[in-house]
Parts: structure tokens; C-alpha cells; sequence
């Protein structure tokens, strides 16, 4: 472990989980889920300055850390060897350093490291304690980094320059979250994204010589907007959904450093901008499009205005967009539900995939066996229409055990990546069906905000429309569903639970909120500050908070619950957890607890993932089958 910056936790006063011991299951299940969960994955590529080499994140050792090998492909070398995750990395423009972040424990008290790219010469920049880093890039031609912190307010992420020598330099102080989007190449001007509220944010233009700003994106209502700046600094290219529901394509130009209106360039009606990377001379601009979770990926011409599709891609989702220094390269991670992440490679002259820069291990899975998801759509109690994907046992043919998985945010989206937990629940012959249900980002802004406040009781309908589907298409068998989530989605599992009890037969619940009362009073502040909007304001809304909380119908719980948290959770802390267990035993519902010691909001260690999903796949099949 770093020991420099990191301030050991000690654990008082939890709650002793029920089991302590080493997971109990079948051999079968242990071998299929140890393969599983060791399939590899790479992600988060920087090149070098000269484009000859890549570092990037993997846990080949099993632990998320830094590797770097040649863009042309070789053996990669391992950068660091921490008993902690690293979470991020970038290459200093000398090619001197790489910076990375690393979560002591796997929680949130991130902080910021300097290495060079041998591994030696490891040096923490950031204070260590309980305060929250988040590594940027490089800015100042190489003399900064760009890092948001809470560092002065813990409600408050604030924007910093961070110099090699440990130096802060505030450059803008922020209400809720902001972080520096880019900077010009000198470091004078920086873009920087505050989010207030959740689900909507802007952009700021401010000068970090005399910190004067402009705002770029003036909205009412929600609005969600992100973007680069061109290296002459006369453009921002961005995603906004400004007077329209879906995240389109567009620029604001900059005339004497005063913003224009937002022209939109393109934009999709069954599609929304997710992200997009220009090249360091500004020529050309990478766009990656969701489409309802899948991904399209497009290279736009600054000069002539034309886009040129990228295809075909390598799976069905894309992430961590990256330039070479010359633009004549693109990197991007790709993952699929029978591909586990990698790092590819696109000609930008030809707009072609040439390489796979990567090849993670996956022993004893065979990739080609493993099931890919089906889009399915299906009307809610209401009439709105709602998606989920659907991975179906193979050679299913009457109704059968189905587990339920609800994704964490609540505003994110349940994509066809890489899930071994899934992987290894259908090869028990226990179909999984993953519903993106109102709230979900990626369908527009009308769709995210259709769960804020009062309205979240909608969301947990959708639970019973999305049973009623199973069972009115002969997927599910009644008395044998499952469901399942992590983080919001936990809260969606004892929602459920307690809403629905006799329809429902088992539940795990990961790190979930239960008790809006308790989220609101032990979270980091910053997180309970951004969050008034979606759930509601704890000082004008107790009334509401208390009716939405599961806790407050945790007795209508009558069906076994497996309950998994990190003890080193700073976002749900491990109270949730707890107060779940312990209403649960005192009415001798079956109830097991898993508490991990060394990680934080979800699991990154690999033997803690074979653990995690090894007792849930039991878990289910013990209650399903």
C-alpha cells in the first residue's frame, strides 16, 4: 500500500457480517465463477509524447494498475504495483512523468500521484486524509495538472492547477462538482463543467490569470452539456441538449474571448452525443453516439465539415477516446457482452480499426459460448416506453428462473458490456434481464428526469411492468424472479422487494441507498449537495424523503436478501447496509451480509469479485432454482 498519503481506516463499530469465512458454494459454481472473474480488461490509454508508446489501466495482477508497451503492439510492462487501484492515468507532455490516481481502499479519498514511466520516482502530490481528488490533464504546456478537490470545502469540488511540486492553485471554486473539461495550449484559459444539481450543468470560460469567467451554456430547466476546446482557443466544440431532448452536436464560437450562441452541427433522433475528443492541431474531432446503449463512432472533419463513419466496430460499446500527438492515430477501449475490454486502434486517414493494441487473458472462458443481450422495449403502467436488455439461456424454450439487474446512477444506462456476474448466472440456466426504466440516461433529458423527487414512485412500478412482461412472454416463470443492483440500483432491489413481495423471491442488494434520511447525513457532502434535485432536499422535503425510503416499508420485506458493501464506502456508507440487516434479522427474514474490508463504492480486487459474484450466482440459484 502508498503509505505516503494514505491514512489507514479503522472500521468501528460495524456491524460483524453473518459470514465471515471463505464463500461456501458448489465446485461447479467456484471454478465457473473464478474464470470469470478473472477475465481481464485494459482501459484509460495515453500515449506518449513522441505516439510510441501507450500506458493505460489493467488488472493483470489483479488489481486495476498502470502498464504501458508500444503503440505497435508488444508485451506491456507493469508501471506500478500498488495494493490500492489506480483509477487513472496521463502522460506528461516531456515525457517525464505519468500521473495517476489512486483510491487508498478503493474509496473515494482519491488522491494524486507522479510516477515516471519505469515506476520509479513514486511521489504523492495531494494531502492524503479523507479529501477527494480527481486527476485531470496536463495544462501549461506541461506544468500543471488539472484536478478537481475538495481539499477547502468538503461540499464543494473545487477547479486547481497542481504543479509537479505539490503546488495548488485554485482556479475556479465551484458550488457542487466541477472539474476543467481542457485548457488552451498555454494554460491562460480553461473550460470548466460545474454540475449544481444533478442532471443539469454548464460550461464556463474563465481566465486563470485574473479568474474572470463567462458562462457558456445559459439554460433553464435541466440541461447537460460537455466539450473541448480547439488549441487556437476560438472554439468550444460540445454536447448540449439546449432547447431539445437529446444531446446533439454543435460549437460556440469565440470572437475577442465572448462567447456566441451554440450552433448545432448534427444531431440524431434515435441517437445522443456521449462524447467526443479532438486532435491536438484541431483537425480532426472524434464523436461517439448512443444508440439506446449501443455505440457509433464517427470522425468529423473540422475543415470540410464531413463526418465518415468508423466501422465496423470491434463490440457494441466504445469509451476513453484518445489522439496520438500527431492525430494520425486514435485509441479507443472497446467492450461487448462477449468481449471484455481492450484497446484498439484507428487509422484517422482511413478511418478504419487496424490494430488490437490489446488482448486481455480470459482462461477457461470461451468468449464465442457467452450469450448476447436482445433490445427489447415494452410500455410501462403508464404507457411509456421502456427498454432493457435481455440475456436469455441459451435453449430456453418455456419460462425460468430470471434475475432482474438494475443499474446504479439513478442517470446511467445499462449497456451490452462485459458482465461476469451475468456470464455466469445463464450458465446456471437463470436468465438475466437488465431494464434501462425511467430515470435511465441515454434516451433524452424528458426521459433521466422522469423519476426526480415524488415521481421516483413511477420508477418503481416500472419494476412491476417489467415483471409483467417477463411472465406475458413466457421468459419468466411466476414465484422464480430475482433482482438484483448496486449503488441506486440497490435501492431499486429493496424497492422492490418491499413493494412487490410475493412477486419477487430473492434479492441482492449492493452498496444500495435505503434510508434517504441517513444517504443524506453520512455521504460526502459534495454528493448530498449535488443530489436535492433527483431524490429531494432533506431540510424542506422529510416527508417525502421518508415515504421514498425502503427502509420506512422494509417490514413488507418477507423474501431472502444477500446484502454486499465496502467498508471504505464514502458515497452509501455502510449505515445503508446495516440498517437493512438489522431490520431483516429481527423478523427472521434469511438475510446474509458481506462486508469487504478493502474496497470502497464497488469491487475492484479480483478475489473480491470472485467472492462478490460467487455468492450472488449461489444466492439466486439456492432461491430460484
Amino acid at each position: 500500500m502508498v503509505r505516503s498519503c494514505v491514512v489507514l481506516l479503522a472500521v468501528l463499530g460495524l456491524m460483524a457480517p453473518v459470514r465471515a469465512q471463505d464463500f461456501a458454494t458448489t465446485d461447479a459454481t467456484r471454478e465457473l465463477v473464478t474464470a470469470m472473474a478473472k477475465v481481464g480488461f485494459a482501459t484509460a490509454p495515453t500515449f506518449s509524447p513522441d505516439g510510441q508508446q501507450v500506458a493505460f489501466i489493467s488488472n493483470l495482477s489483479g488489481s486495476p494498475q498502470v502498464w504501458r508497451m508500444p503503440v505497435t503492439g508488444g508485451y506491456p510492462q507493469m508501471v506500478t504495483s500498488l495494493d490500492d487501484p489506480v483509477e487513472r492515468v496521463v502522460w506528461t507532455p516531456n515525457a517525464e512523468w505519468l500521473a495517476i490516481q489512486v483510491a487508498p481502499g478503493g474509496g473515494l479519498n482519491s488522491q494524486v500521484y507522479i510516477v515516471r514511466p519505469d515506476g520509479t520516482g513514486l511521489r504523492c502530490l495531494t494531502e492524503g486524509g479523507k479529501t477527494n481528488n480527481w486527476l485531470g490533464d496536463w495544462a501549461g504546456e506541461g506544468r500543471y495538472l488539472t484536478v478537481s478537490s475538495n481539499r477547502e470545502s468538503a461540499d464543494a469540488m473545487n477547479s486547481y492547477y497542481l504543479s509537479t511540486a505539490g503546488e495548488f492553485r485554485r482556479v475556479a471554486r465551484n458550488e457542487g462538482i466541477g472539474r476543467i473539461e481542457d485548457t488552451t495550449p498555454d494554460g491562460r484559459f480553461a473550460l470548466v463543467n460545474r454540475l449544481v444539481t444533478r442532471g443539469s450543468n454548464d460550461l464556463y470560460l474563465v481566465d486563470t490569470a485574473t479568474g474572470a469567467e463567462q458562462l457558456l451554456t445559459e439554460h433553464t430547466g435541466p440541461g447537460s452539456f460537455f466539450g473541448v476546446l480547439a488549441p487556437d482557443g476560438l472554439t468550444v466544440w460540445l454536447g448540449s441538449n439546449r432547447d431539445r431532448d437529446r444531446i446533439a452536436f454543435g460549437r460556440i464560437r469565440l470572437n475577442d474571448r465572448k462567447s456566441g450562441p451554440i450552433e448545432i452541427i448534427a444531431q440524431r433522433a434515435d441517437a445522443e452525443l456521449e462524447d467526443l475528443r479532438i486532435d491536438s492541431v484541431g483537425r480532426t474531432i472524434a464523436l461517439a453516439w448512443n444508440v439506446a446503449g449501443r455505440n457509433e463512432l464517427e470522425l468529423y472533419d473540422v475543415a470540410t465539415g464531413l463526418t465518415r463513419p468508423v466501422v465496423p466496430l470491434p463490440a457494441e460499446t466504445i469509451g476513453n477516446l484518445e489522439f496520438s500527438p500527431d492525430g494520425a492515430r486514435l485509441l479507443f477501449a472497446a467492450s461487448g457482452a462477449n468481449h471484455p475490454r481492450d484497446l484498439y486502434v484507428v487509422d484517422t486517414r482511413s478511418a478504419q480499426v487496424t490494430a488490437r493494441l490489446t488482448t486481455s487473458p480470459h482462461a477457461g472462458v470461451n468468449l464465442a459460448s457467452l450469450v448476447r443481450p436482445e433490445l427489447v422495449r415494452y410500455r410501462a403502467h403508464d404507457g411509456i416506453e421502456l427498454t432493457g436488455w435481455l440475456y436469455r439461456v441459451p435453449g430456453a424454450k418455456t419460462p425460468g428462473p430470471v434475475v432482474m439487474s438494475y443499474h446504479g446512477g439513478p442517470e446511467s444506462q445499462d449497456r451490452p458490456v462485459f458482465r461476469s456476474d451475468y456470464q455466469a448466472l445463464l450458465a446456471r440456466g437463470i436468465t438475466v434481464m437488465a431494464p434501462n426504466v425511467r430515470g435511465s440516461s441515454g434516451f433524452g433529458k424528458d426521459f433521466v428526469n422522469l423519476d426526480n423527487g415524488a415521481l421516483r414512485v413511477n420508477a418503481v412500478r416500472d419494476i412491476k411492468s417489467t415483471i409483467d412482461w417477463l411472465v406475458q412472454n413466457d421468459i419468466a416463470e411466476p414465484k422464480k424472479i430475482g433482482i438484483m443492483g448496486g449503488s441506486y440500483g440497490g435501492y431499486m432491489v429493496m424497492a422492490g422487494l418491499a413493494a412487490y413481495p410475493t412477486e419477487i423471491a430473492a434479492g441482492a442488494n449492493l452498496f444500495g441507498v435505503v434510508n434517504f434520511a441517513t444517504f443524506f447525513a453520512n455521504s460526502e457532502p459534495w454528493m448530498a449537495a449535488i443530489s436535492t434535485v433527483e431524490y429531494g432536499d432533506p431540510r424542506t422535503q422529510t416527508d417525502m424523503l421518508r415515504d421514498l425510503s425502503p427502509l420506512t416499508r422494509i417490514d413488507q420485506v418477507v423474501s431472502p436478501v444477500i446484502v454486499l458493501h465496502g467498508a471504505n464506502d464514502t458515497n452509501v456508507p455502510v449505515i445503508e447496509a446495516e440498517q437493512v440487516v438489522t431490520s431483516l434479522r429481527r423478523r427472521n427474514v434469511p438475510v446474509e451480509y458481506i462486508l469487504f474490508p478493502d474496497e470502497g463504492h464497488g469491487w475492484r480486487k479480483t478475489s473480491n469479485r470472485i467472492r462478490s459474484t460467487a455468492e450472488i450466482v449461489n444466492w439466486f440459484d439456492q432461491y430460484l432454482r
